[in-house]
C-alpha cells in the first residue's frame, strides 16, 4: 500500500490531524486500519523497539530511513517522520532529506538541538544559534524533490531558554521556508494558547501524557490555531504495559488463559500480517499446479 491522500491537501483544507506515533508494522497497521488522516513516525519509539536505547541520538539516518521505507509502504494514510537534527551538518540534512522524501514519507521533522539530540520531554537539551537552524531548513526545502513534501521544523528552546525564545525561532523557522512549526514541550495550556496566537504558519503540537507538557483536546488545539497534534506514545506506552502484564501473569501461573490483558486471537493476527492474501495465492497456484 501506498498513501492515498496528500497531507499537504488535508493542511490546506484546513482539516485538524490527529496522528499516534507508529514505530513498527503491528503499530503502523493497527492504527492505519482504525482510519486516521495520519500517522506519526517516533524516534522514540524507533530508537526503544528497535535497539532497545534511549532516544538520545543513538539511532542512525539508515536505522530510521529503513524503518521510515518499511511502515510508508504498509499504510495508506500519510506518514509524518521524526528525523531528528537531520543526523548532521548541511549535507546531512540534505541526505536525510531525500532519503526520507524516497520512502514515500510526506511530512519530515527536523529539530535544533545540538548533536546528540535528547528525547523532548527529557532534561539537559541544548540547542544550536538560530540562524544555523534557518540554513538547515533552507536546505531541506531545496532539497525535496516534490512541492507537496512538507518540513517540519522542531525547536527545543523552550525547557532552556524560556518559551517567548521558542516562539522567536517559530517565527524565524517560517521565514525560512519550513510549511509547519513544531515548538516542543510548552508547559501549560495558556502556553500552547501563546503559541498560537504569535506564529502564523501551519502548527505541530505534541501530546506526551506524564511529559512536560499538560495533554489539550483536538478541539483546544484548534482552537488555539495548532493544525497537527501527534501522540507518539499512544501506541509503545500502551503496549510495553500489556507486554508486561500478560508476560507476569504468564509467569505466575504457567499459562495465559484467564489473563485479564486484551489481545487479539491468531484469527486477527494472521488477517492484520495479510495471511488471507497468501493463504489466496496457495490456492489460486497450487491447485493451478
Amino acid at each position: 500500500m501506498t498513501a492515498s491522500t496528500r497531507l499537504k491537501d488535508l493542511l490546506d483544507r484546513g482539516e485538524f490531524i490527529l496522528a499516534p506515533g507508529v514505530f513498527e508494522m503491528f503499530s503502523a497497521k493497527v492504527a492505519d486500519r482504525i482510519g486516521f488522516k495520519a500517522l506519526y513516525m517516533t524516534g522514540y519509539g524507533v530508537s526503544g523497539s528497535h535497539l532497545g536505547a534511549a532516544d538520545a541520538g543513538l539511532v542512525t539516518y539508515r536505522d530510521m530511513v529503513e524503518r521510515a521505507r518499511t511502515i510508508a509502504s504498509g499504510i495508506s494514510a500519510p506518514l509524518i517522520a521524526d528525523a531528528d537534527t537531520g543526523f548532521g551538518g548541511l549535507i546531512n540534512v540534505r541526505e536525510t532529506v531525500r532519503g526520507y522524501e524516497a520512502t514515500g514519507v510526506q511530512a519530515i521533522q527536523i529539530e535544533d538541538q545540538e548533536m546528540p539530540k535528547k528525547c523532548g520531554h527529557t532534561p539537559n537539551r541544548r540547542v544550536i544559534a538560530t540562524r544555523d537552524m534557518c540554513r538547515k531548513i533552507e536546505v531541506a526545502v531545496n532539497a525535496r524533490a516534490r512541492d507537496d513534501t512538507l518540513i517540519v521544523a522542531r525547536t527545543d528552546a523552550r525547557t532552556g531558554l524560556g518559551l517567548d525564545e521558542a516562539i522567536a525561532r517559530g517565527k524565524e523557522f517560517a521565514k525560512a521556508g519550513a510549511d509547519v512549526i513544531f515548538v516542543e514541550a510548552p508547559e501549560s495550556e495558556e502556553e500552547f494558547r501563546r503559541v498560537g496566537a504569535a506564529i502564523e504558519a501551519p502548527l505541530l503540537a505534541n501530546m506526551v501524557p506524564t511529559g512536560k507538557s499538560p495533554v489539550v483536546s483536538a478541539e483546544k488545539l484548534k482552537s488555539f490555531g495548532f493544525d497537527i497534534a501527534i501522540y507518539p506514545a499512544a501506541g509503545m506506552a500502551v503496549a510495553c504495559a500489556a507486554f508486561e502484564a500478560n508476560y507476569r501473569y504468564l509467569k505466575e501461573h504457567g499459562s495465559t488463559d484467564g489473563s485479564p490483558v486484551p489481545a487479539y486471537t491468531m484469527a486477527e493476527l494472521h488477517d492484520l500480517v495479510g495471511f488471507p492474501d497468501v493463504w489466496e495465492f496457495e490456492k489460486r497456484y497450487a491447485e493451478a499446479g
